[in-house]
């Protein structure tokens, strides 16, 4: 059985920018979840940073914020967001991801058509 991926919301850094900040938590790659479990509840968006695209901690926290903390609102990933790495940023939990200054978002939506579904399931 195959499952489809889940879609992600693609902004551009203006879009992300004029989105409201009030109920959003920036968590940056290194810091540890639990500490922050009662602003996680409260918070209705949580920026995810990722300050290389090699580095790939982001991942394994959105994993965690939807699994382990229960995380239902908007995670989204900022930073050294590559085209390539969107389909990925999906499937691991992420809802929204904003796209570097040069990247075309023709390109990423296609992207995320190129596979119609997959064997494993996403979290």
């Amino acid at each position: 059985m195959m499952t489809t991926p889940q879609r992600i919301r693609l902004l551009t850094p203006a879009e992300h920018h004029d989105d409201p900040r009030d109920a959003a938590l920036a968590i940056s790659n290194d810091e540890e979840l639990e500490p922050l479990a009662a602003r996680i509840a409260q918070a209705s968006r949580i920026d995810l940073h990722f300050p290389a695209f090699t580095d790939g901690r982001a991942y394994s926290q959105a994993y965690l914020l939807r699994k382990r903390f229960g995380f239902a609102g908007d995670l989204r990933a900022t930073g050294d967001v590559l085209v390539d790495q969107l389909l990925l940023m999906a499937r691991t939990g992420f809802s929204s991801a904003v796209l570097g200054a040069g990247a075309d978002p023709d390109d990423a939506r296609r992207q995320l058509e190129r596979f119609p579904g997959f064997y494993q399931r996403d979290i």
